[in-house]
């Protein structure tokens, strides 16, 4: 059922303090929804190495809603992609290797550099990110200000915090976030969206001390640079390898800070929704933007950023009304999810042994 945005808000947060360590799996969670609570405290099965994968048989996909078989038909002259293959087993692992320096994947990169000109553009092909853009920046305003332990409806909530907007694109996350207060960097790996951001920023007073770098999560690492909130939103799913972005955005965030991170789930909801439905049907995204393969359920989100110390403490699904055009957070994570999590005090190196 879809849940108000500001739901979480409080005119008097909580003090926050760091969680206890976690000595099982089914603790591992606090406010997710309970479903998936249930799922993670009874599918984990040993892995080598001490490692804790997922039950394959979690990333089955679910089965389509009536209104998606009706469209799916209507559209079938439409030349829609092939059904989705077998779920990958355990946490992916997508091209680039345990090895690889970077998890950097060259084909996302040229698929956005492609449309890179039309981020600010709200009926273009990023429309559903601005569409959802209130919802996840509400998401974002009350995690951040119960971790911190600050007043969400002041006018600058994250004033005097660090905040790195992981996979920036053309700025429009960074842009509110800076609004609030926050010293924003973002970073993309596309040159092209990094011009478009440092353009629309510069017209601002607020936004233009953005720092906008065309980099990696990886290569910022190298550089010993940590803030204390690491947001990356929409980024998960286009790189190559999921575990090694997960232990660079852990390398980026101070001990105690917090980690939010937003992507679609691997279900057939969602390639129903977001690929049939979102490329296909109503061509809101180009044909190719998402490969549901490359898609992470939530169940191995959080159990690879609990491998790189992050511990996951909320996680809220997108529910889309179509009558109001708006969407609004849900517990349904069967499409898209966004989570919050606290890096341990005491985390391990990025690069995994």
């Amino acid at each position: 059922r879809p849940l108000r945005s500001d739901a979480t808000d409080s005119r008097a947060p909580p003090p926050w303090s760091p969680p206890a360590p976690l000595a099982q799996q089914h603790t591992m969670l606090r406010r997710v929804a309970p479903p998936l609570r249930r799922a993670l405290a009874s599918s984990a099965v040993p892995h080598r190495g001490g490692a804790r994968l997922l039950d394959p048989g979690l990333s089955s996909p679910h089965a389509l809603p009536p209104q998606w078989r009706r469209w799916a038909s209507a559209a079938a002259a439409s030349s829609l992609p092939p059904p989705p293959p077998s779920p990958p087993q355990g946490p992916p692992r997508h091209a680039g290797g345990g090895s690889a320096a970077s998890s950097l994947n060259p084909a996302e990169v040229a698929k956005f550099a492609a449309i890179a000109e039309t981020w600010w553009d709200s009926q273009g092909p990023f429309k559903p990110l601005h569409l959802m853009n209130p919802t996840r920046l509400s998401f974002i305003r009350s995690t951040l200000c119960r971790h911190f332990r600050r007043d969400p409806y002041s006018a600058k909530p994250l004033e005097g915090l660090k905040v790195i907007d992981v996979g920036c694109g053309g700025g429009i996350l960074s842009e509110p976030l800076a609004r609030m207060g926050a010293t924003v960097t973002g970073i993309d790996a596309v040159d092209k969206n990094i011009k478009i951001a440092h353009i629309h920023a510069a017209s601002d007073p607020t936004t233009a001390s953005i720092e906008y770098c065309c980099t990696t999560a990886e290569d910022l690492v190298k550089e010993n640079k940590q803030f204390d909130a690491v947001i990356s939103l929409e980024v998960i799913e286009h790189v190559a390898n999921p575990l090694e972005f997960c232990q660079s955005l852990s390398a980026l965030t101070v001990p105690n800070g917090a980690t939010v991170i937003s992507t679609i789930n691997r279900s057939m909801r969602a390639y129903a929704a977001a690929i049939v439905g979102a490329e296909y049907i109503l061509r809101w995204l180009p044909i190719g933007t998402h490969e549901w393969s490359k898609l992470v359920t939530p169940e191995e989100l959080v159990l690879a950023l609990q491998r790189a110390s992050i511990s996951v403490e909320e996680m809220a699904g997108f529910f889309y009304n179509p009558l109001t055009r708006e969407w609004s957070l849900s517990d349904d994570t069967s499409i898209n999810y966004i989570a919050y999590g606290i890096k341990k005090s005491e985390a391990p190196s990025a690069t995994p042994q």
